[in-house]
């Protein structure tokens, strides 16, 4: 008979924790902060440096003599500023390396579980509960540290790419402005009104 009534009362104690684990789980990923995550995305949503030039003709040149002009201006003018507004790499998109991580409030709620399971299997018999409950609360504590740590290295990581993007659009804009002029010079001198 003592062999049945311990039996049952370790049957009671393990459903004991396990409706506490199930509570403290569901308690723990209903305290999920914002989600975060690191972006790539073009400074201000700006589009290329605009190379656009109005030219017109002085001296009557015909449709024909307007086209050869502007490629040969066109060559000129990259040649002189090292800028060819027809290449693909000018396109101000980041290639981002993505990587899925955890939503947040995942570190808590693993934490709190794995603390509460640890703590009531350390814990004395008689103590089982104040393990657990001593456990989650320590694993939750810990699960905090590390998402914060997590969205720290999120900041970091953009400000990171917020900065090459804002150095690389401003170069790149250098070099359309020293080609627009370029090209502006070059049609300027082969007898077209330049805007």
């Amino acid at each position: 008979m003592s062999y049945s009534i311990s039996y049952s009362s370790q049957i009671i104690k393990w459903s004991i924790q396990t409706i506490i684990f199930v509570m403290l789980a569901v308690l723990m990923t209903g305290c999920s902060p914002s989600t975060y995550s690191v972006q790539s995305k073009p400074v201000n949503a700006v589009s290329l440096p605009s190379t656009q030039i109005y030219f017109y003709p002085l001296h009557g040149q015909n449709e024909s003599q307007q086209d050869r002009d502007r490629y040969e201006c066109y060559l000129w003018a990259v040649k002189q500023s090292g800028f060819d507004p027809n290449q693909a790499y000018l396109a101000p998109h980041q290639r981002v390396e993505v990587k899925a991580i955890p939503s947040p409030g995942t570190g808590v709620a693993i934490g709190a579980i794995s603390g509460a399971m640890i703590g009531s299997i350390i814990s004395p018999r008689r103590r089982t509960v104040e393990g657990l409950v001593f456990g989650s609360i320590a694993g939750a504590l810990i699960g905090a540290v590390s998402d914060v740590t997590r969205q720290q290295e999120a900041n970091r990581i953009q400000q990171q790419y917020d900065a090459k993007n804002i150095h690389s659009y401003t170069f790149q804009e250098k070099l359309a402005r020293n080609y627009r002029r370029a090209m502006s010079a070059c049609l300027d001198g082969r007898g077209y009104s330049v805007r």
